[in-house]
């Protein structure tokens, strides 16, 4: 379910998908799907000692900087499993997934008996009925409101009509320091991105070579840029990079679109391609999870799930995000829409623990009547953190700027500076980046379970986490701009530092930093009014490095570079 108050809150391809009928694809919800859960991995060829084998490079390397071990649950399903599926007459394998040790299959209710009976199937869970199923009532859509009059609507000859919302979380000075996302990757699980491969917004992010991966997961095909606007518009508020029109939270950052969310119908399979799009991104090597996404209620009632139920450890799609936040990616999801509903809570999956739940909060930093409240029901905190949800200003699918609420968009406005801040702090974890986040909150010393620990400000954030080298808004180094290496990636040892006016003039020290945070070369290089210097940090192992550039103790930026 889509959460702009509308509703959706909304390895590399080992999980992914076998071949499909083609009545599938044009049909995706027409076959009975089930979750086949496999009783172990048992003569797997995979290990955990060689996870190259099915994580890429990037994804090792996010786990080993955050000391976060390959364990069992990583390793692909057992091929030999999969292939015995496969050849009982009537099944078909859509996908598998490493975490639950399951496959999707679609099949009729006789086939489901005779998997359920071969001895490595554990058990078996139906995701979706066929055919004759009056779907769920729509719920209210706002993606394009009417502008407001109370609204604060302060434009920016850079920003445009985003610029409140930048404001609002210090996106503006995260900006001016330098962090814009570079380096980092943002997956977004929607319903669609229709107009991201055309219109100029997102111009930048495809010249740039910033759209990394694309998968349809309703279909299996990467055919995303169709069915619903929602994230078109969820992306924006992120991606979205022309001056003096639009200009997101992260509009440096790489993205990753994946299309999870079946529009004609609500039912348990879509918490499924969650969970595999989860997979697909951490196999990559995602950073950031942006899912406007959320769920209580389907079109048949033998999945719904009780308040009981949203205790982080029940729902499909909140299991997912439980373990994506422990291989080391930080998930930000919608809290919901629900405030003014019976229903009133959060959905799944914002129920998990160690993951950050957004509600909304309008341009006066008010809470806004709809955005859905805690705790889970377990006890903790829910939302976690707000960010403005109503009247936020997207950009629709002919690239033109407008505004739409919902915790939708709260939840990818805040996910952009959750990037640029642990771009800004790369030896963090991704628990420590939630950790700093949430204590940068407007009311961390007394939150609550309508807003969390409040509304979060990158630049106490980023104070809390350097405290021998705070940054201000009105400090140089807020408004000195961005250092930029280059070629990134680099595939020899010449490597290039173009400086700003900060950085020249001023004797500058620079140090480079592994992906584990340890000190691998250091450089002294003498004052020049050159606008770009020679790197000369030796011989490199792959991988990604932080470089550290500091002109005494007032100016210092960080920025991140690939050696290939």
């Amino acid at each position: 379910m889509r959460l702009s108050y509308s509703v959706l809150l909304g390895g590399l391809a080992v999980a992914a998908a076998l071949a499909s009928p083609a009545s599938a694809q044009a049909q995706p919800n027409a076959v009975r799907k089930h979750l086949v859960y496999f009783r172990d991995k048992a003569g797997t060829p995979f290990t955990v000692s060689q996870p190259q084998a099915f994580l890429s490079a990037r994804a090792v390397q996010r786990r080993t900087r955050q000391s976060i071990a390959v364990q069992p649950r990583d390793l692909p399903v057992t091929p030999a499993y999969v292939a015995q599926v496969r050849a009982v007459p009537g099944a078909t394998v859509w996908y598998t997934s490493r975490w639950f040790n399951a496959a999707v299959v679609s099949c009729d209710s006789a086939t489901l008996r005779n998997l359920q009976a071969l001895p490595f199937v554990r058990s078996a869970t139906t995701l979706n009925r066929t055919a004759a199923v009056t779907p769920s009532t729509p719920r209210p859509r706002s993606s394009e409101d009417a502008q407001d009059p109370q609204q604060r609507t302060q434009a920016n000859p850079v920003y445009g009509i985003a610029y409140q919302q930048a404001l609002m979380l210090g996106a503006v000075d995260m900006h001016n320091a330098g962090f814009r996302g570079e380096g980092m990757q943002i997956a977004v699980f929607d319903d669609g991105f229709p107009g991201v491969d055309q219109t100029s917004p997102f111009a930048s992010m495809r010249n740039e070579n910033r759209l990394a991966d694309v998968y349809n997961f309703v279909e299996r095909n990467t055919a995303v840029y169709g069915r619903d606007s929602h994230g078109t518009h969820c992306l924006s508020t992120m991606a979205a990079n022309e001056t003096g029109r639009f200009i997101g939270t992260a509009p440096k950052a790489t993205y990753r679109l994946y299309l999870t969310e079946n529009i004609v119908g609500e039912n348990p399979i879509e918490e499924v391609n969650w969970l595999l799009a989860a997979e697909r991104a951490d196999s990559a090597g995602v950073d950031v999870i942006s899912s406007s996404l959320g769920y209580s209620s389907f079109d048949t009632p033998y999945g719904n799930y009780t308040y009981a139920d949203l205790n982080g450890r029940t729902a499909i799609s909140t299991r997912a995000a439980s373990i994506a936040a422990r291989v080391g990616m930080v998930v930000v999801n919608s809290a919901g829409n629900e405030g003014n509903s019976a229903w009133q809570r959060i959905l799944a999956p914002a129920d998990a623990d160690s993951i950050l739940a957004v509600a909304a909060v309008d341009s006066f930093r008010n809470r806004v009547g709809f955005s859905s409240i805690g705790p889970s029901a377990d006890g903790r905190i829910k939302p976690n953190l707000a960010s403005q949800g109503h009247q936020t200003a997207i950009v629709n699918v002919s690239g033109v700027p407008t505004r739409g609420s919902g915790t939708s968009y709260a939840c990818p406005v805040l996910a952009g500076v959750v990037a640029c801040f642990w771009q800004a702090n790369p030896t963090l974890s991704a628990q420590q980046v939630i950790s700093f986040m949430q204590r940068s909150g407007s009311q961390y010393a007394s939150p609550d379970n309508l807003l969390g620990y409040g509304i979060p400000n990158f630049v106490t954030a980023y104070n809390l986490a350097n405290p021998g080298a705070p940054l201000s808004a009105d400090s140089p180094k807020a408004a000195t701009g961005q250092l930029f290496i280059y070629p990134n990636p680099v595939r020899n040892n010449e490597l290039y530092l173009q400086l700003t006016d900060a950085f020249q003039g001023k004797p500058l020290r620079v140090r480079f930093y592994d992906a584990r945070g340890a000190l691998v070369a250091e450089q002294a290089l003498a004052a020049t009014g050159s606008a770009e210097v020679r790197l000369t940090p030796g011989p490199l192992a792959k991988g990604v490095y932080t470089c550290d550039v500091s002109a005494g103790e007032q100016v210092r930026r960080t920025v991140r570079f690939v050696k290939l």
